[in-house]
């Protein structure tokens, strides 16, 4: 083997051996289980979108939207309530998903959804799909910060869920018979809301046909 050869090996174990160093790199100091490409610039970490790919393509990450990835060794430890938040802000959870939650409906719900503040939008990622839906800026409130899996979210106040999905839903309940297909769990109504507190929020949705079938959600 020729001097050259010799060395241009050396030189290829040298490049591979850089790009692992920078992967370490990430693995040591990117949050985890799953992170944004601001996490990394925030840290100085320095990573181009061609490296990123890279690990996609051997399995080391996931990604979860442009410009956000989870390590594939900590898919286990992902939370769909975290995700939910990082995938498209600002939003909070909210509708189905609150309301099941809180135990107000029966069902099982299998899409995520939140209120967001944007445009309405929906994320199918290796974690579920994510469903968020609009609603103008000034009703953008009643949410409280949650921790999961060492990471943030926001989940709406169990009277604003409810109020969420009556105002997002006027279409779908119209009738009494609409109302009562809800099944809500009365015992849990009684347990999670506060009388005074669903009035006063349910004064901010200047709604005749709301205030109806909400004032009928009251224990």
């Amino acid at each position: 083997m020729s001097a050259i050869t010799i060395k241009l090996l050396t030189f290829h174990k040298l490049i591979v051996y850089i790009k692992f160093m920078k992967y370490i790199d990430l693995e040591l100091h990117a949050p985890s289980p799953v992170f944004t490409r601001q996490d990394l610039l925030l840290m100085g970490l320095k990573v181009h979108d061609a490296q990123l790919s890279q690990w996609v393509r051997k399995g080391y990450l996931v990604r979860l939207k442009n410009g956000i990835y989870a390590f594939a060794r900590d898919m286990d430890q992902l939370r769909a309530e975290h995700v939910a938040f990082l995938l498209y802000q600002p939003s909070y959870l909210s509708l189905e998903s609150a309301l099941s939650h809180y135990g107000f409906i029966p069902e099982t719900v299998y899409a995520r959804t939140s209120v967001t503040a944007k445009t309405t939008r929906a994320f199918d990622t290796p974690v579920g799909r994510f469903i968020y839906r609009h609603v103008k800026s000034g009703l953008f409130w009643g949410y409280a910060e949650h921790q999961a899996g060492g990471g943030t979210f926001l989940l709406a106040e169990p009277e604003k869920a409810l109020l969420d999905y009556l105002y997002l839903n006027q279409a779908a309940v119209r009738s009494q018979a609409d109302f009562d297909a809800l099944r809500l769990n009365r015992d849990q109504l009684r347990l999670h809301l506060d009388r005074e507190k669903f009035v006063r929020y349910l004064d901010g949705f200047a709604t005749p046909n709301i205030k109806h079938w909400a004032m009928q959600c009251l224990p």
